[in-house]
């Protein structure tokens, strides 16, 4: 006989926070990360000198950390920065570390400045990740009695060795991240067209939604000194410009429960070879007339102003012969006050950095109150869990605290074993290790968790002459610093656990309005609309990214999230529906009347309003046609998705316009 407590659902949150992203396998990164570390390591052994391996193998993680599949001119300055940060940080730790009233304020001091560096972006916010980290590190090296130059050395070794290896293949496949990012889009699109059921639709429009969104970043910041590869990108960019005409079509037939014909999937996927190769486009297909749609059994092709016939006319403006003005590089002056007036404009950051702040400097106090071993790795702990745009703040301690349980497992199993003693094995574990921490970091935070942490003891704490006891001791360091977090950085921190999702969510409805606007209006402008489109989609793939991140939460704030998720996907077929309307009559159709696309705005401008200010909307009339029934039927189902929230709410009232 089952147990009654045998069917009962896992909390919400903890389902959310064990899953793990179906991400591909980064083959490329794990053969740098395995050589990267590896290698160092393997010399060591050879010169007699293990100790200086493996601190040189440290100074490769931050480039591992930070690589990806980016530009290689991208790339260069990511990890350029980055590898300036470690080296900086850890030379500071180094010099400050053996006296502890000097290291302890400098390394709350470097928190503080962490954060604030984070709000002037990715590649800042990554940089400044690595300073704490490797100042901690460094006070940490310290504190063992390592020699500093030699230790700072080495570091520096390790980092240009990563340098070396991320931008290795530059000379030889320069243009190769672009071409398979703009080579993504078509697969997406066959793949979409080639999806059945309603779910796996979904899913492969929020594929193709990615891609173009990673397409248009790497081909925006790609430049060259060399003119030719200049020229490249740009022909790049004017294709996948080239394309949004056939990306709305197709979304506008999948929205109608159309799927493409075999002829037009194979079209992409030919188009997508012939990117990956740089080969001459393929010629597009004829679209087929309807007594050749009838000869062959299937419904005949629609009216010119159908989805079919738009798409059909879309791949014939497939080249790259329609020149698109790059955008100008912006100056660094004025990137630093874009960051300065970021500081100026806003609490949020001031927040992150003062929350970060506390929560080092108590790390700090346990430090030089109780009595641990080498302990710079709870304060290590904080600052890896505690990055201010890296996710939930709850669900990043848990798993850290669940990851380097089963890292420790794994080092103590390294110790055990006598691995350390012995070079080849040693490599061959650093190998294991370096592989799961690249597969962790795009799957599951305690994959990498669990990787990460007996890597770094490895390359720290043996290289100093560490035993089986120091895994020990990084279990309990790892332990207080994940309680640090929860208590003084989650329950302690004012507003915390208090819902704050509503504002983004109203911002994002904002722009889908912004959309129905420029694209149905009287005024429509094509370029302009597919700008919009654009930045619709990227605003509701953001806005699901940080819905993700907070539903892992038991909180009021979780819970919000995830009852506003349905939310998230009324607003996206919202601005598919509307899609559909804006390519029918790109191809003929009548446009809508203008009073009734500004009553689809006041809806969502409505929606928007009551959202933000969290109350309940006003009677919202909605236009009652044919051509934009669709739009509003899922302007409807929005209004319902909004008051998940809270069930005891009455049901918002519509009064459709007749």
């Amino acid at each position: 006989m089952r147990s009654p407590r045998a069917d009962l659902a896992a909390p919400r949150w903890l389902v959310q926070l064990l899953r793990t992203d179906p991400a591909p396998i980064p083959w490329s990164r794990i053969v740098r990360a395995v050589v990267g570390f590896t290698v160092p390591i393997a010399v060591g052994y050879l010169l007699g000198e293990p100790a200086i391996g493996a601190l040189v193998s440290a100074g490769v993680l931050p480039t591992v950390l930070g690589d990806g599949s980016w530009p290689y001119a991208y790339r260069a300055k990511r990890l350029g920065i980055t590898v300036c940060a470690a080296v900086f940080g850890f030379g500071l730790g180094l010099v400050t570390g053996a006296d502890p009233w000097l290291s302890h304020p400098t390394v709350v001091l470097v928190a503080a400045v962490s954060a604030l560096i984070s709000a002037g972006g990715n590649n800042a916010s990554f940089a400044a990740l690595q300073l704490l980290v490797f100042v901690t590190l460094g006070t940490g090296q310290a504190e063992a009695g390592a020699d500093v130059l030699v230790a700072l050395a080495c570091v520096v070794t390790g980092g240009v060795w990563g340098l070396l290896l991320a931008l290795s293949g530059w000379t030889v496949h320069a243009t190769s991240p672009e071409r398979q990012a703009v080579a993504q889009v078509y697969i997406e699109l066959a793949a979409m067209h080639s999806a059945e059921g309603e779910a796996t639709s979904l899913t492969a429009r929020h594929q193709l939604t990615t891609a173009m969104n990673t397409a248009y970043d790497r081909l925006l910041t790609a430049r060259s000194w060399l003119s030719g590869r200049d020229a490249t990108y740009r022909r790049l960019l004017n294709l996948l410009s080239a394309t949004t005409p056939a990306v709305e079509a197709s979304v506008a037939m999948v929205n109608a429960g159309q799927r493409a014909p075999r002829e037009v999937i194979a079209h992409f996927t030919d188009l997508a070879a012939a990117v990956l190769a740089n080969a001459p486009l393929p010629a597009p297909p004829t679209a087929r007339s309807a007594t050749d749609s009838a000869d062959s059994g299937a419904g005949g092709p629609d009216p010119a102003d159908s989805p079919e016939a738009a798409l059909y006319h879309a791949l014939t403006k497939i080249d790259t012969e329609q020149e698109r003005s790059r955008p100008r590089r912006v100056p660094w002056v004025r990137r630093v006050r874009d960051w300065a007036d970021s500081l100026a404009s806003g609490p949020l950051t001031w927040m992150a950095a003062a929350r970060l702040t506390l929560c080092v400097a108590v790390a700090e106090l346990v430090r030089l109150t109780v009595p641990l071993d080498n302990s710079y790795w709870i304060t290590l702990t904080v600052g890896l869990v505690l990055k201010p745009d890296f996710g939930s703040v709850f669900g990043r301690a848990v798993l850290r605290g669940v990851g380097t349980v089963a890292g420790v497992g794994i080092g103590a199993a390294v110790l055990g074993l006598g691995a350390a003693q012995h070079s080849v094995a040693l490599v061959a574990v650093v190998a294991f290790l370096s592989a799961g921490l690249v597969l962790g970091q795009v799957r599951n935070y305690g994959i990498f968790s669990a990787f990460v942490t007996p890597l770094i003891i490895l390359q720290m704490d043996l290289s100093i002459g560490g035993d089986w006891s120091v895994v020990l001791a990084r279990l309990a360091d790892t332990v207080v610093g994940c309680a640090i977090v929860l208590v003084f950085g989650y329950l302690l921190w004012p507003g915390t656990r208090r819902p704050q999702v509503g504002g983004r969510l109203a911002d994002v409805a904002d722009t889908v309005a912004r959309y129905v606007e420029v694209s149905l209006g009287p005024d429509a402008d094509r370029v302009e609309g597919s700008r919009c489109r654009r930045h619709a989609y990227r605003g509701l793939a953001d806005l699901r990214t940080a819905f993700q991140q907070l539903v892992v939460e038991p909180s009021p704030a979780g819970r919000q999230a995830a009852a506003w998720w349905p939310a998230i996907a009324s607003l996206e077929q919202v601005t598919d529906a509307a899609t559909a309307v804006a390519v029918s009559v790109s191809h003929g159709a009548d446009r809508p009347a203008a009073s009734d696309v500004r009553l689809v705005t006041a809806a969502l401008a409505e929606l928007s309003a009551a959202v933000r200010e969290q109350r309940d909307p006003v009677d919202v009339d909605l236009p009652d046609t044919d051509q934009l029934a669709g739009v509003a039927d899922l302007v409807d189902t929005a209004f319902d998705a909004v008051r998940g929230p809270n069930l005891t709410r009455s049901k918002f009232p519509f009064r459709r316009r007749r």
